[in-house]
């Protein structure tokens, strides 16, 4: 059999090129997709372990008298303090961070605008964002946690935002 290039020309080349590329990006997505996945899925876990201590608190301090004290040590029926409650969750939590060796969980004035990658912030994948504010203790009061998973941040579905409210 002989393969006549004779009129192979410089438009079959770019359009061969084309071809393998595509098939190549195809063969490449597919093969790393499970353990791009496996980060996604351990970040989500992630926040919703933050997520689910931080409403046991609440609902620990909600059943118990007013002079009991939270596991980080802020009073129940008080302020709680967001540096000692991101610092506990950190030594205490296990929270591993898939994406890189950063600090895993850390406050921010609006988790919101770092999970989502708002106004040219940068977003730092994989870390969970619990508001810097403080946790008033009136009814009603609301702490925000965040994170992203998945690049673009600000694509829906790439992160997790929660509203906690004691």
């Amino acid at each position: 059999m002989r393969i006549n290039f004779k009129n192979f020309g410089l438009l079959e080349a770019l359009v061969l090129l084309s071809v393998v590329y595509v098939v190549g990006m195809l063969i490449w997505t597919a093969s790393t997709r499970p353990a791009v996945e496996a980060k996604a899925n351990l970040v989500k876990a992630n926040h919703q372990k933050v997520v689910d201590f931080i409403n046991g608190e609440i609902n620990k301090c909600g059943n118990s008298n007013e002079n009991s004290l939270t596991i980080w040590g802020d009073p129940c029926s008080g302020e709680w303090i967001a540096d000692k409650v991101v610092n506990y969750i950190n030594n205490n939590l296990q929270i591993e961070n898939p994406f890189s060796d950063d600090s895993k969980v850390k406050t921010d004035p609006d988790p919101r605008i770092k999970a989502e990658g708002k106004a040219g912030q940068s977003v730092e994948m994989g870390v969970i964002f619990v508001m810097s504010s403080n946790f008033q203790p009136e009814a009603g009061s609301e702490w925000i946690v965040g994170t992203c998973f998945k690049s673009p941040c600000v694509a829906a579905g790439n992160n997790e935002l929660t509203s906690i409210y004691r």
